[in-house]
Order: C-alpha cells, then sequence, then structure tokens
C-alpha cells in the first residue's frame, strides 16, 4: 500500500472514529466526566410516577415552556437574534443587557423535557431558533444581541453597551455565555446535535483567547461561566476551559488587572479568603457553586476549604426556613448575619434555584447528608413557590409575611405572568425537569438515595445493574417502600437518608430548632424484619447481598411540629412557625377570617392533619384553634377562632391578603 492511500484511509479512519464518538449517548459520555467521587443518576434514567412532582413536570413540560417561549417571542428576544444575524431589520428589543438568557435557559429546560418526553415539533421549533442564535454569532465567535445591535443605546439604565467587553461589572456578556453553555450541554446531552454546542465552543474559545494570565484579567460581574465552562470541559475533556473557569474565580479579590467590584459581586477578597456569603444572592449561589466543581476536579484544597466555610456562614445563620436565601431588596443581597425579615424577605426565586445546584454538588463532594436536607427544604418550599399551581405566573421574590399591601413582587401583591427581567420564570423552566436528578447517587458499591419520590430507576454498580423501585406518598406521607432487583445476587451498600427533621433538626446547625422533641422514632425493616438504623453521615447504610425482590421499608414519622428561631433572628422573635415532614406551612387570609397577622398560636393548642384532594392542587392543611388578638394584643381579650395552615408553597392562589409563615405564641 502506497504512502499517499495509506495517509487518506488513515484520515478517513479518523473521521469515522469521531463520528462515532460524538454519535454516542451523550449522557453516558458526560457520566464518566463529572469530576466528583459521587455521580447522580442522571435524571433521564429515572422515571416518575408519583402524583407531586409528575405533575409539575407536566405543567412545565405543557404550560409553562410553551408559555416562557411565547413571551420570547412576543418581547422581541428572539427576535434580536435574527437581527443581529441580518436576517430582520430593527433594533435592539428590550430592556436589559442579558435577554438572550431567557431564550438559552428555556432552550435548556425544553431539551431536558424532550429527553422523557420527544417532540418532533418542539425540536424542530428549537433548532430553527439555534439557527438565528448561529446568525447572530459574528465570525469570531462572539455572541451578544445586545452589543452587536445597540452599542451606542441604552437599553439598561446602569450601562451602555458600547464596545466589547466594556464595563465587565455590568455588560453580562460572560453572564450571556455561561447560560449558552448550559443550555448548549443541556441540548447535546437530550438530543445529540452538536449545532448549539458547536456555537458554544466557538465562543467558549474566543474568550479563552481573550481572557487569561498575560490577557485581559477582568471577571464577570455575574457570575455563570464558570459552571458554564465546567460542563464544556466535562463533554470535551479540553482542559483550557476547566483552566478559564478557575482563572475567573481567581481574579475576583484580585486589584491587579481590574477595579474591583466590591462585595455586592464577591469581588471583594480572593474567593479562597472569603468566608461569609455576601452581596447579590444569585450570584454568589453560582460562585459557590463553581467554586465547588473546582474544588472537585482540580482537587483543590484552599477552594474546598472556601466553600466549606461559606456553607457554613449560610446554613448557621443565613437562611430562611423556606431554604430561601437573599434578605434584602437592595443588591438582591444577603443581609448580616441573623438578618432574616419575614415582610420584606427577598428570597429570588433564581437564589433558591443556585442554593439546591451548590448543595448537591456539596454533597457529591462530601457525601453527607446535611446537603441534601438542605437542598430538599429549598426544593418543597423555596423553589415551587416561585411558580403558580397553573405554571403561567410567578414570584420574583418569596416573602414569608404580606400585609396585602406591601407590593413585594417587583410592584406586585401576587405573582405575575412575565417581568422585565424575566431570569426567574426561565431559571424554574430550565430547572424543573432535572428534579428527578437529585433522587439518586452512586459511588464504587454504593447507593444513595437521597429523596423520597416514587418511580424507578436503574443504576449501574460495580460492573453490574440494579432496578430500583420506589412507592410514597411522601411529602404528604412518611411511608417509603424500596423494592430492590440487581441483575445478579449481588453484595453493596444502600444508603437511606434519614431526613434532618425526621432527627430533630430543621436544618444542620443551631439557626432553628423544635420547640418539642419528637420521640417517634424512624423505622427500617429488610423483607419484613426490623433493623437497627446504622447511621453514617445522616444515611442508613444498609450492607448485604442483595437479591431480586427484596423489599426496603422506611417510616419516617409525620407530626407537626413547631419550629423556633435562634434568639439572635430578632424579626422571628415571639414566634413560632409550622412544619409537617418537609414542608413549611404558612396561614393565609381565606381560611382565618380574612387576617393573619393578629393570631396568637398557643404552645398546648392541638393541631390535626387532614389532606385535602380539592384544593390548591391536592395539599394536607393543618387545622386547630388560634387566638386573634384585638387592638390591645391582651390575650384575655383575644378571640378564639378555627385555624388552617397550608403549604407554603401553595400560597398566593385566591387573592391578595394576608399571609404569614412565622405566627406570635406563649412566651
Amino acid at each position: 500500500m502506497n504512502r499517499q492511500l495509506f495517509n487518506h484511509i488513515s484520515r478517513l479512519l479518523c473521521i469515522f472514529l469521531a463520528i462515532v464518538t460524538m454519535s454516542c449517548k451523550p449522557a453516558e459520555n458526560a457520566k464518566l466526566r463529572t469530576g466528583y467521587p459521587i455521580t447522580p443518576v442522571s435524571f433521564t434514567d429515572v422515571e416518575l410516577s408519583d402524583n407531586f412532582w409528575s405533575e409539575r413536570i407536566k405543567t412545565n413540560r405543557d404550560v409553562t415552556i410553551p408559555f416562557g417561549f411565547k413571551k420570547c417571542e412576543e418581547e422581541g428576544r428572539i427576535r434580536n437574534f435574527a437581527r443581529a444575524g441580518g436576517l430582520l431589520e430593527g433594533e435592539y428589543e428590550g430592556k436589559m443587557p442579558f435577554d438572550d438568557t431567557d431564550v438559552y435557559k428555556i432552550i435548556e429546560g425544553a431539551s431536558y423535557s424532550l429527553t422523557t418526553n420527544p417532540d418532533k415539533e418542539l425540536e424542530k421549533y428549537i433548532d430553527d431558533i439555534i439557527e438565528k442564535i448561529a446568525a447572530a454569532q459574528e465570525h469570531d465567535g462572539y455572541l451578544c444581541t445586545w452589543k452587536t445591535l445597540a452599542p451606542d443605546t441604552t437599553p439598561a439604565p446602569w450601562v451602555k453597551p458600547g464596545p466589547r467587553w466594556h464595563h465587565l461589572g455590568a455588560s453580562h456578556e460572560l453572564y450571556n455565555a455561561g447560560h449558552m453553555y448550559e443550555s448548549a450541554f443541556a441540548h447535546y446531552r437530550a438530543m445529540g446535535k452538536r449545532n448549539f454546542l458547536n456555537i458554544a465552543l466557538k465562543n467558549a474559545d474566543l474568550i479563552a483567547e481573550v481572557f487569561g494570565p498575560g490577557k485581559k484579567l477582568d471577571p464577570p460581574g455575574h457570575q455563570i461561566i464558570e459552571t458554564g465552562l465546567v460542563k464544556l470541559y466535562r463533554i470535551t475533556q479540553d482542559k483550557k476551559y476547566l483552566d478559564l473557569a478557575k482563572f475567573f474565580l481567581d481574579q475576583r479579590g484580585n486589584a491587579e488587572g481590574h477595579k474591583l467590584h466590591g462585595p455586592y459581586s464577591q469581588d471583594h477578597q480572593p474567593v479562597i479568603e472569603q468566608k461569609e456569603a455576601v452581596g447579590h444572592a444569585v450570584r454568589a449561589a453560582y460562585m459557590y457553586a463553581g467554586m465547588t466543581d473546582i474544588a472537585a476536579m482540580m482537587q483543590d484544597l484552599s477552594y474546598l476549604k472556601a466553600v466549606d466555610n461559606i456553607w457554613e456562614n449560610v446554613v448557621s445563620k443565613k437562611i430562611y426556613i423556606t431554604g430561601g436565601i437573599g434578605a434584602r431588596h437592595g443588591g438582591e443581597s444577603f443581609g448580616d448575619n441573623y438578618e432574616l425579615p419575614n415582610l420584606t424577605a427577598y428570597n429570588e426565586t433564581c437564589a433558591a434555584i443556585g442554593n439546591i445546584y451548590w448543595n448537591h454538588r456539596m454533597f457529591l463532594l462530601h457525601g453527607d447528608a446535611k446537603y441534601i436536607d438542605i437542598l430538599e427544604r429549598t426544593l418543597y418550599n423555596g423553589v415551587i413557590s416561585g411558580v403558580s399551581l397553573e405554571g403561567n405566573s410567578f414570584f420574583y421574590p418569596n416573602c414569608l409575611e404580606s400585609d396585602g399591601k406591601y407590593a413585594f413582587n417587583m410592584g406586585a401583591l401576587t405573582r405575575q405572568p412575565w417581568f422585565d427581567c424575566s431570569c426567574c420564570p426561565s431559571n424554574i423552566i430550565r430547572f424543573m425537569p432535572s428534579v428527578p436528578n437529585y433522587i439518586y447517587a452512586h459511588r464504587d458499591d454504593s447507593i444513595f438515595v437521597n429523596l423520597f419520590i416514587s418511580g424507578k430507576t436503574r443504576i449501574d454498580i460495580d460492573k453490574s445493574t440494579v432496578e430500583i423501585c420506589q412507592k410514597t406518598d411522601y411529602p404528604w406521607d412518611g411511608k417509603v417502600i424500596l423494592k430492590i432487583n440487581p441483575k445478579e445476587d449481588k453484595k453493596f451498600a444502600i444508603n437511606i437518608r434519614i431526613p434532618g427533621w425526621a432527627r430533630n433538626q430543621p436544618v444542620p446547625s443551631d439557626l432553628y430548632r423544635y420547640l418539642v422533641t419528637n420521640k417517634e422514632k424512624v423505622t427500617l425493616k429488610v423483607n419484613g424484619n426490623y433493623i437497627d438504623l446504622n447511621m453514617e453521615k445522616g444515611y442508613a447504610r444498609i450492607c448485604r447481598k442483595w437479591q431480586k425482590e427484596d423489599i426496603i421499608e422506611l417510616n419516617l414519622p409525620m407530626p407537626v411540629r413547631r419550629v423556633l428561631a435562634c434568639e439572635r433572628v430578632k424579626n422571628d422573635l415571639g414566634r413560632v412557625a409550622l412544619e409537617r415532614g418537609p414542608i413549611v406551612y404558612c396561614a393565609e387570609w381565606p381560611d382565618n377570617g380574612g387576617k393573619v397577622l393578629d393570631i396568637l398560636l398557643r404552645d398546648y393548642m392541638p393541631l390535626k392533619v387532614e389532606y385535602r384532594g380539592d384544593m390548591l392542587g391536592g395539599i394536607a392543611v393543618i387545622t386547630g384553634e388560634v387566638i386573634h388578638l384585638d387592638s390591645t394584643r391582651s390575650v384575655r381579650k383575644g378571640t378564639t377562632k378555627s385555624f388552617m395552615a397550608i403549604p407554603y408553597y401553595s400560597w398566593a392562589h385566591r387573592g391578595v391578603g394576608e399571609m404569614s409563615v412565622w405566627l406570635k405564641h406563649d412566651q
């Protein structure tokens, strides 16, 4: 064989191998490249059959995703790409420099939805949008429609577009890029197509040429590009993306090369020296998630120490009982330690989602159930409160008290269908399909059961496969049945999370505590026989040789719990909150004679639980009696009336009025 022919055949073989490699199931490739010691079981490998999350995911698919795309069409977000690409004439539409990200996030959510629910029409619609995005990308990979279309105008009040990379503290160019990378990663995993991924990689290559040691040294004002770059690294294994993510993080608090943006953007000191959560809560949560990626993937002990310290600060001093973070409307930011107001609480929906992203990474890094405890609390309370049961109206902030007068939700007293800055609706859209991703995980010869949601999954473990079928009415009932079906009889460990709330610990700190210790015991059975709880990092560990049809039965008692806050939380002094299982409750005006801010709940007053299938999508309510105080605030002059509390996430579906999570109680 002559050399020319040999080289030709070699090139063809390389092309063939490349095609075969790229056509492999993307989700499988991604599994191998998480960089964490623990691997989550992808939501694509989990089939839900419950009544709680399945319905919400279906609503997201059938209502919220089409609604989000419709809004992006109506308000010009998609037209901006067409105009930047020369497909349409006209100027930039919109008021925000980051409107591109709403399109990216909805594509991300739609892509994940397509993974489990194929829809050719939706797939084609997304491909059509990606064609517009490709047209908008400039020849060298730059992509930001605001800058391309409006270099000399001021659609955002705080900064003019100007030239590329101008005023990175507020331009959101790199924020836009980060959400594009996250979306392209999702699209590639879901569809196996490279059309969006290639756009993202071309843009990332440009940014890697412009930024880095000896180049442009500015970090982004708003974080997200860091986690996006890590995802591109996971796909390509090109270390320059991982290095660039770390570079952007390392530049924060480094005055050499850029003017520090200050605590608002977590740019007041090097990230490895930060110990307290400060500034814009969404930016912070995204940054902490990115720092955890670096700690895991680069085995960087300085990053590990920093995220551990910051996490302790948040969980012991700065988190709401709902799992929300961000106390202040001013700067959408964390407050001081123990500053947790209720009426003016910010608790941005995006921040709650970011808190889940961060805590899930912390679990994958440490293997401790306390991170899932925070994740679950945030998931059932701080996140889903941000979207209506119908799926087409949203909270941007999530207060814990309403007087029916203070317009906390961007000028409104209840959920709104959209916002000029619609980061929260589009974040809900991208997050909701991935909820099954948080249920299971595995490491070596161990399986972790983190959340209790009916459904089934198949887990590859130690060169074999295990099918797990879960049946439960959680969060309304604490009984959980797990049917274990290994492909072959095999010894391995199953770690079942025993939630903090079931161990008399609302959160893994002293920030909140239960008024009364629950003495009912968590019980665990295997094949009908009670076994001891062999606890390890918050998990009941069962290590044995498993056989087909083995049954695990978990019972988590779910009494109504009264919760007290640490006395340093001044806004909650003399007040009590109600919980049952993972659900935080609130009192709302329609159920309590039109008023709730005058309620006093006696500590000894018995409370009952009743499931109402016809109310607010099906909820368990708490009932009892309370005292409504008059203007004198005298208990003796108060009036005893019937009382009802509903899950916090379900409030604001029946008109405007009073609501409160924290109620006055005996002192």
